[in-house]
């Protein structure tokens, strides 16, 4: 049982290092992926709608259209989802929320949490160690 466990582990393990190797050696063209992405997931949501993601062919699209915004310009988005409303900068329900220790500003930050980032970044890693 062990040695079945353990082999599909060791698979596991040089599928990812193939696919970690393949982002060490192409970082451009897995960035514009990962944009893709991330604007298709969101264009039917508030902020994509309002910045017309469902037409972005491009990653200078999102240059052009999507200004470089702080986190207090972003707030009022972040407190409606607080108080529950979903759909505005992304497209599955959020559930959690993680509070920053503090920033240059001296005050803590509530960052949206996705059931995919939870999936895609921190559990990822967590095995990407293993």
């Amino acid at each position: 049982m062990f040695s079945i466990l353990n082999k599909g582990f060791v698979g596991f393990l040089k599928h990812r290092y193939t696919q970690i190797e393949r982002f060490m050696h192409n970082p451009v063209e897995t960035q514009n992926q990962v944009l893709g992405t991330l604007i298709n997931s969101a264009k039917n949501t508030e902020w994509g709608k309002l910045h017309h993601y469902h037409s972005m062919g491009h990653k200078n699209d999102f240059k052009e259209r999507v200004p470089v915004q702080d986190y207090d310009q972003i707030r009022p988005w972040i407190d409606r989802m607080l108080a529950g409303e979903q759909n505005l900068l992304w497209h599955s329900h959020i559930h959690w929320f993680a509070k920053s220790s503090g920033t240059t500003s001296d005050k803590s930050k509530f960052i949206p949490v996705s059931q995919e980032a939870l999936r895609g970044c921190h559990q990822k890693a967590g095995l990407d160690v293993m």
